[in-house]
């Protein structure tokens, strides 16, 4: 059963709630899978049962054609935001951690093209692990944040948030506007170019920063 966790190793004493994401934050993501980019926020939602620690071996679906990988940055909510201004959002936000948006590319792929909503794409069972969160007792630089991927030991993607379309803040304002963000909410603010097929026995590397939080992952 997935609880977040900080990496100082003490409970959130936060539930597990919705995970709202953002596809196409990254122009140079948009283009490697030849879509057109936003001109503004394309949202989504994983449900909580999507969620599952990022330590544990990764299970991908069976017989649902290819599954790839997109890391991100991860804001775990503390409080909540409804119609919030750019300027409310860093005092909600508890945590700041990485992600996977685990997605069936080849599900996706139809599911576009029938014009159908991508949830059964994206919201599967475990199609987000996270990692800990770093606690936030300062304010950092939300511009400059960046954060690494490795596949089997091969730099993969490497994200930064001065490159993001819409900037993290703005971001988690305009998702208020829509959906009231609960603490206990995770905010996915999008991927880097560079995502991927995952295989049975791939092994997987995030870090954040040089030194805030480092995961490894497998797949089982």
């Amino acid at each position: 059963m997935y609880e977040h966790q900080y990496t100082c190793g003490t409970a959130t004493d936060l539930p597990v709630g919705k995970i709202v994401c953002v596809g196409r934050n990254y122009a140079a993501h948009a283009e490697e899978l030849s879509n057109p980019v936003p001109d503004e926020p394309l949202l989504f939602i994983k449900p909580a049962s999507a969620a599952v620690p990022m330590a544990a071996p990764l299970h991908l679906p069976v017989g649902r054609g290819s599954c790839h990988f997109e890391g991100e940055l991860a804001l775990l909510i503390g409080a909540p935001l409804s119609n919030a201004n750019a300027a409310d959002v860093p005092a909600a936000v508890a945590g700041l951690g990485l992600a996977l948006d685990l997605t069936l590319r080849d599900l996706q792929a139809q599911l576009k093209k029938d014009g159908h909503p991508w949830e059964k794409a994206k919201g599967f069972d475990g199609a987000c692990p996270l990692a800990p969160f770093v606690k936030l007792d300062w304010l950092p630089d939300w511009d400059n944040l960046s954060y690494s991927l490795w596949l089997n030991d091969d730099l993969r993607q490497r994200g930064k948030s001065a490159h993001m379309l819409t900037p993290i803040l703005d971001l988690v304002a305009y998702i208020s506007s829509y959906f009231t963000l609960q603490p206990g909410d995770v905010v996915l603010t999008g991927t880097p170019a560079g995502v991927g097929e995952l295989h049975h026995g791939d092994k997987l590397v995030l870090q954040l920063e040089e030194d805030w939080l480092r995961v490894e992952t497998a797949v089982a």
